[in-house]
């Protein structure tokens, strides 16, 4: 998750207010906030990070990587 300038902290903290978010930690690198989402079903992940997520006041941008194992 990516977000405006001094914004991390707010998202965060609503991120780990969405149903199925297992954890959400702020961090340094190409992102603001890294996010685990489980679900039983790959839709479920997908709407939580394009609906629940990408609705919030100051998220930038997101991107979906699913793990496999």
């Amino acid at each position: 998750i990516s977000t405006g300038a001094g914004q991390s902290e707010g998202v965060v903290d609503a991120v780990r207010g969405i149903d199925g978010v297992a954890e959400a930690h702020i961090v340094a690198g190409e992102f603001d906030i890294m996010t685990e989402i489980t679900a039983e079903e790959v839709y479920e992940v997908l709407r939580t990070a394009s609906s629940s997520i990408q609705d919030l006041d100051g998220v930038t941008e997101t991107r979906t990587y699913i793990a496999l194992d």
